[in-house]
């Protein structure tokens, strides 16, 4: 059952966004067995890739939870507002896109190579590792803290009705943040154990 519904997800991506000839289009004579082919031999890659980018985001997500969030708030609000703005537009670049969304897109092929080899030693903490990083980091910080962020950069810092905002921005932006950290180390210590246990596979 494992493998139907792998398989079927394969040969849905492949039919909407990899592009053949149309004598080799997945959806006629491209065999099943070459995609589930092709990503056990990315399964080190993605592996590896999602829990170093794991790591990397646990880190950067527990500086902010450890000290950061603590300097802004012994800020005077502008201050704090303004330097909190600052962050969050410098923060949206190039590299920082490429591991946070990079990681999320490892850990999604990760879940598809789950459901199609679920029998095999590690998936059941590849699987758990890559689905904490997509719902507890990456779906935390969509839903929760970067509409924060929008409302943030929305107000005047220097206007003294944003210090309630800045007051309340404070208060549930680190909570969330804490929570982000928390599933971004269980997901690194995850598949770390994943990549363990994976290692005997050929």
């Amino acid at each position: 059952m494992s493998n139907y519904f792998g398989g079927l997800a394969l040969r849905v991506f492949f039919a909407t966004f990899v592009h053949f000839p149309a004598e080799t289009h997945p959806t006629n004579n491209l065999p099943i067995e070459f995609a589930i082919s092709m990503f056990e031999k990315l399964l080190f890659p993605l592996t590896l890739s999602s829990t170093l980018g794991s790591g990397m985001i646990a880190g950067l997500l527990f500086v902010f939870s450890n000290f950061m969030m603590k300097v802004l708030a012994r800020m005077s609000p502008e201050n704090g507002i303004s330097t909190m703005q600052a962050i969050n537009t410098a923060i949206v670049n190039p590299l920082f896109l490429l591991i946070f969304l990079g990681s999320a897109l490892a850990c999604v092929a990760n879940i598809l190579y789950c459901f199609m080899h679920w029998n095999q030693p590690g998936i059941s903490f590849l699987l758990a590792g890559s689905v904490m990083y997509l719902i507890g980091t990456f779906g935390v910080t969509i839903a929760f803290n970067v509409p924060l962020n929008d409302t943030l950069a929305s107000i005047d810092a220097s206007n003294p009705s944003s210090v309630q905002v800045w007051k309340d921005y404070l208060a549930a932006w680190t909570v969330w943040n804490h929570v982000r950290t928390i599933a971004a180390i269980a997901a690194t210590g995850l598949l770390v154990i994943a990549i363990y246990q994976l290692r005997s596979i050929k």
